[in-house]
């Protein structure tokens, strides 16, 4: 298969696709719309294909279709969406729709696989894997997530009053300062900067590191420093409203402040993707390398 058929059966078979799947993935989007805790959905796909587009100059001649692995993924798709047509009755509509937009992402990624070949495929497996973001978590997963989140951003604000002497009292998501009770509720969980921050911290380490375990270790920190994060935004506005005015509870630093302890966060994470790739360019491999570049071993 010659190079401009390749996208054309890329198109077509794309196209085939969006027509037959076209319910789960409008129901995603406008459930990022509308939905704090998806909004992160909207970013997946233009990210994996700017990924895809920047890597494509090195790529284009390494374009060999593979029909046999293809296939698999993209049948693998069709048994998975015809078993929750089968099963309907029995699952939530929010499962079923999560599980119809995994099959159309597989059917995404088998497409590709079928068109571009196994080598193309593996140089960008993380955007295309990365597509699995686009799949909405059901309702039961998202709850747990938040409850987790929750229980972990009134620990991490335990932990900061507890080091600056304040006396406190937790029970579960219940705080208790000198002249202020606290209750961290759903709203103030912080799912949508969270989900923010695990995706971008995703794509930084893909672009910034080489080495598997390191990004691997940079997207791991990134679960408990988005919990602190959360329990610093606790802390400071707790204090801010018991020492400065009471106002900080209700305003603008409670409502919008979200963004400036989001920022923060990100702080953190380059200046740790910073001592990585500091870490990585000084290790024995990389400065073999950087001399068989150089003597053009």
């Amino acid at each position: 298969m010659t190079k401009s058929p390749a996208y054309l059966t890329l198109t077509l078979l794309w196209a085939v696709s969006l027509m037959v799947g076209w319910r789960p993935l409008i129901h995603t989007l406008a459930l990022a719309t509308r939905n704090d805790a998806y909004t992160h959905i909207l970013l997946i796909l233009p990210i994996s294909a700017a990924l895809i587009y920047l890597d494509w100059p090195s790529l284009r001649p390494m374009v060999a279709q593979n029909v046999r692995a293809g296939s698999a993924l993209l049948t693998i798709a069709v048994l998975i969406a015809g078993l929750v047509g089968w099963r309907r009755h029995a699952l939530t509509p929010d499962l079923q729709f999560s599980i119809r937009m995994f099959a159309l992402v597989l059917s995404w990624i088998g497409v590709f696989v079928l068109c571009f070949g196994s080598r193309v495929s593996r140089a960008v497996l993380f955007p295309l894997c990365f597509l699995f973001g686009l799949v909405p978590l059901p309702q039961f997963a998202l709850e747990h997530i938040v409850t987790l989140l929750q229980q972990g951003s009134a620990f991490a604000a335990h932990v900061l009053f507890a080091a600056v002497g304040v006396p406190v009292a937790q029970d579960g998501i219940l705080l208790a300062i000198p002249g202020l009770a606290l209750q961290v509720a759903q709203e103030c969980s912080s799912i949508r900067s969270s989900s923010m921050l695990l995706v971008t911290t995703m794509v930084l380490a893909q672009l910034l590191l080489r080495s598997p375990w390191r990004k691997a270790l940079v997207i791991a920190i990134a679960v408990p420093l988005s919990v602190a994060k959360n329990g610093l935004r606790i802390f400071t506005i707790a204090m801010l409203a018991t020492r400065v005015d009471p106002s900080f509870l209700t305003g603008k630093l409670h409502r919008e402040g979200g963004v400036v302890f989001f920022m923060i966060a990100v702080i953190v994470v380059f200046v740790l993707l910073w001592l990585l790739r500091r870490r990585e360019n000084a290790s024995p491999t990389a400065a073999l390398n950087r001399v068989k570049v150089t003597t053009g071993v």
